[in-house]
């Protein structure tokens, strides 16, 4: 990988990271367990490992952004994530935010 290929992808990367945040909590207003959790956002073209996921979400419960239960569900147990009262509170902040920053950067690209 050539120097100017390297630099991209740090950028990149560093770019999508609190993208990242952003679309968990998006998501995590319905119901989900990490696999279908993963699904959505691949849908969406926002492809995630499981290694970044899974930290992600303990982080963000950690936090009280989000509420997590264990069930069992077709004989496997599951981990089933959504939005706390809190999260829902700073998805909100964070969309305004988003918006505005989106909307900064439009004009100046």
């Amino acid at each position: 990988m050539s120097a100017d290929d390297e630099l991209f992808e740090s950028m990149r990367l560093e770019l999508r990271r609190g993208s990242l945040v952003l679309a968990v909590l998006a998501c995590l207003r319905t119901e989900r367990y990490g696999y279908t959790l993963r699904q959505a956002l691949a849908t969406d073209g926002l492809e995630m490992e499981e290694s970044t996921l899974y930290p992600l979400l303990r982080r963000l419960e950690s936090q009280g952004l989000l509420l997590s239960e264990w069930r069992e569900e077709e004989k496997r147990r599951k981990r089933f994530y959504v939005l706390s009262p809190l999260g829902t509170a700073l998805l909100d902040r964070l969309t305004t935010e988003w918006r505005a920053i989106n909307g900064s950067l439009d004009r100046l690209l």
